[in-house]
């Protein structure tokens, strides 16, 4: 696990970027979130792009500051690891404003709690390797969705992720909450957006269809190195396995989101 630049991969907004991939993939939108779970992290692995939704309203019961870590070999031993953040417009702060209270302390928390857990993993000195660069983040900026952000990047770079990173809050959509998200994908050249499940129970996919983009439910395993997917940091699983056990996993999932394409 080669230690990694949080900005590295960051493509421009222009659709027509020599930088961006060929239009025609997946592309997945979702909010910057810390130390992602397993199934968030196979989503956005699936994709072609992810496109961070940084500029809607910041949640205290989500993702976005905290994860939930897990006993290396104990996966009911659970704690949750926190960034404090202060929200300086209260509830309707956007992702991307909200600040981290505390920074150093919060740099040190997060640093003891990771080795806590997961010190004692064969794979922990290159993945610490790779954290130094999350880490330094809390002495440079005071915004939460950065850190988030990029303790998602040092996960899918170490897994070998070739996609691009967009956010979405330096990208223009019409409003309504389906319409933008098909604006957004549309901006990419996709053929299709990657929803998960919670999405599709509220996805109004008729402004996807208008504009030709498929919208393809994503779906993860539940048995396995899968149990409690939906509820731990994908940290467990990698310091479990390693890095190429992983991906080969993921790939896998990725594999069974992939639309047949259409005969020439």
């Amino acid at each position: 696990m080669p230690p990694t630049n949080p900005s590295s991969t960051t493509a421009s907004p222009a659709a027509s970027s020599p930088d961006l991939p060929l239009a025609g993939g997946l592309c997945a939108i979702h909010q910057p979130n810390l130390f992602p779970r397993l199934t968030t992290l196979a989503k956005l692995f699936a994709a072609d792009y992810w496109i961070i939704l940084d500029d809607v309203q910041f949640s205290r019961r989500d993702y976005q500051h905290r994860a939930r870590l897990a006993g290396l070999s104990d996966w009911q031993r659970r704690q949750w690891l926190t960034i404090p953040t202060h929200l300086p417009h209260g509830r309707q702060t956007a992702i991307q404003d909200a600040l981290i209270v505390e920074p150093v302390r919060s740099r040190r928390r997060t640093a003891q709690m990771l080795q806590q857990h997961y010190g004692a993993s064969p794979h922990w000195p290159a993945f610490h390797q790779a954290l130094a660069s999350v880490l330094d983040l809390f002495d440079t900026t005071d915004r939460t969705a950065e850190v988030a952000e990029a303790s998602t990047r040092i996960l899918l770079n170490v897994l070998g992720w070739t996609g691009r990173v967009l956010r979405s809050s330096r990208l223009h959509a019409r409003p309504g909450r389906s319409q933008r998200l098909a604006d957004l994908a549309a901006l990419t050249g996709a053929r299709s957006y990657l929803c998960g499940t919670g999405g599709m129970r509220y996805l109004d996919t008729g402004p996807f269809t208008t504009c030709g983009i498929t919208v393809t439910p994503f779906t993860a395993p539940a048995a396995g190195l899968w149990q409690a997917g939906r509820e731990i940091s994908a940290v467990r699983v990698l310091m479990q396995l390693g890095p190429k056990p992983l991906a080969d996993a993921l790939r896998a999932v990725a594999a069974d989101q992939a639309e047949p394409q259409p005969a020439p």
